[in-house]
């Protein structure tokens, strides 16, 4: 074979093999760069190490992750501009979803008071007789009024049938739209407002 035979034939195994490669880059999308920081959501209320608790499963409280309308089933942090117009604040993402980290303060909190066997997940949660859930109405920020906004619509369903609903609601005001100011709010308004529920359950 020739030098030019030879050249050509090393030309068209390169172009061979990295045929694919460029078949796959078209294919994968690596996507959008991820966020600088996470935001997440902490209890004030602590537990001791070592504390535990035990009892039947019936006699817990299961805290069940509450229902959200569909702009909280993002992890992002949702900024009403007017009665009509939605936006997401800029880089400001949550670690979880925004019900699943409420969940968590609510839980963590009302377990720190000592009452009761407390579970938040889980298929033993659903065996408990008394069920805290609800609905995530509100938990953003209102730049219509500089203010942070949580509002929870709890239901309490009793071991005897009877069914107890209250809404909590919290605002924070005179908070800047920036990422770390409006995530460091909404920290002390769920606990705020966790803190309201743990007194309401008792």
């Amino acid at each position: 074979m020739s030098v030019k035979g030879t050249h050509a034939m090393r030309i068209l195994r390169k172009a061979t093999f990295a045929a694919p490669l460029a078949l796959l880059a078209g294919c994968v999308s690596i996507g959008s760069e991820p966020p600088e920081q996470l935001f997440t959501l902490t209890p004030k209320a602590s537990i001791a190490a070592g504390v535990s608790s035990q009892g039947e499963v019936g006699d817990a409280l299961a805290v069940q992750v509450p229902a959200v309308p569909q702009s909280l089933n993002v992890n992002r942090i949702p900024v009403t501009k007017s009665d009509s117009e939605l936006a997401y604040l800029a880089d400001a993402f949550w670690v979880e979803k925004p019900a699943q980290l409420f969940r968590n303060v609510v839980a963590k909190t009302i377990r720190s008071r000592g009452g009761q066997m407390v579970l938040d997940g889980g298929e033993l949660a659903y065996a408990a007789r008394t069920q805290l859930s609800g609905q995530l109405v509100a938990m953003g920020y209102d730049a219509t009024s500089s203010q942070v906004v949580i509002v929870y619509d709890a239901i309490l369903a009793m071991p005897d049938g009877q069914i107890k609903t209250r809404r909590f609601e919290h605002r924070v005001d005179n908070v800047e739209p920036v990422a770390t100011q409006v995530g460091a709010a909404l920290n002390d308004a769920a606990n705020t407002i966790a803190e309201e529920v743990a007194d309401w359950v008792g």
